[in-house]
Parts: C-alpha cells; sequence; structure tokens
C-alpha cells in the first residue's frame, strides 16, 4: 500500500464525472488499498473518492467508525433515499472549510465489493451522509456546492 496525494478543491479534475469500473483489476484493488490508508494514516479522513487521489473511476472508501468498520463502494448507485438531515460536513480537498449540508436521513445503495460481487447496504446518520457526501464526488460535486444558504465556514470561525 502507498499514500497517495490528496488533489485540492481548485484542481478541475475534482469537477469531472468519474467512469464506471468495467473489470476489477489488481489495479483497483491496489487504489482501494491505497485509498483506505490515505484515508486512515495520513489524513484521518472518514470518506475517500478515487477521484481525490486523482482517478476518475466509481470508486471510494468509508469508514465512520460504527461497526460496519471499512466499507469499499465501487460503481455505487443510490437507489433510495429518504428524510432530511443537516450535517456540518468537511472533506480532505477542502481542508479548513465545513458547512451544514442537508443531506437524506436514510439511503440505500447498490455496488460491487473488492470481489465484483453486488451488494445493497441501508445506511443513516453519519454512515448515510457520508454515502452521500462520497458519491457526490463521483459526480464533480463538492460539499461546498450544497451548503445551506451558500454559507462556508473557516477552520477559525465560530458559528
Amino acid at each position: 500500500m502507498a499514500l497517495r496525494n490528496i488533489v485540492l478543491e481548485n484542481d478541475p479534475l475534482l469537477r469531472k464525472t468519474s467512469r464506471p469500473v468495467d473489470e476489477i483489476t489488481p489495479r483497483i484493488i491496489k487504489l482501494l488499498d491505497d485509498m483506505a490508508e490515505t484515508m486512515y494514516y495520513d489524513n484521518r479522513g472518514i470518506g475517500l473518492a478515487a477521484p481525490q487521489v486523482g482517478v476518475l473511476r466509481r470508486v471510494f472508501v468509508i469508514d465512520v467508525g460504527d461497526d460496519h468498520g471499512l466499507l469499499e463502494f465501487i460503481n455505487p448507485e443510490i437507489i433510495e433515499a429518504d428524510g432530511e438531515q443537516e450535517y456540518q460536513e468537511g472533506c480532505l480537498s477542502v481542508p479548513g472549510k465545513t458547512a451544514k449540508v442537508c443531506r437524506p436521513a436514510k439511503v440505500k445503495i447498490k455496488a460491487q465489493n473488492r470481489n465484483g460481487e453486488e451488494f445493497e447496504l441501508e445506511a443513516d446518520g453519519l454512515l448515510a451522509v457520508c454515502i452521500c457526501h462520497e458519491n457526490d464526488h463521483l459526480n464533480g460535486i463538492l460539499f461546498t456546492d450544497k451548503a445551506v444558504d451558500g454559507k462556508i465556514y473557516y477552520a477559525e470561525e465560530e458559528e
């Protein structure tokens, strides 16, 4: 495994739509491993999408510190969303900034794992927020685009 550099918000790559993964190759497995290592050890994040490490593929990893542990999503698709919740979000690609974002309270997502097996997962709370946040990255959308009332906070600011 190796740490990858995080692409920052001004990079146009973050505004592009990622391509589906047609075949899960050793390269995709290495990408998953590298993304997890980068998320955990270098940045202490809870989610990381492939575009954030410069790869325009529909892949993301999440670990919100619950019983699920590390979750890997290849070609994810949110198939159900219900309710609303506001959450103060940040992003490894947008360091020092946060914003309140309105997301679904519950989501159901379909994806493939590293073995190519399709699975579905129902999530609520922080996990639902993180799934939506990382899935947005695959479509060139940043959390700052969805800030409630357009308000973005900087690390030194108090709400």
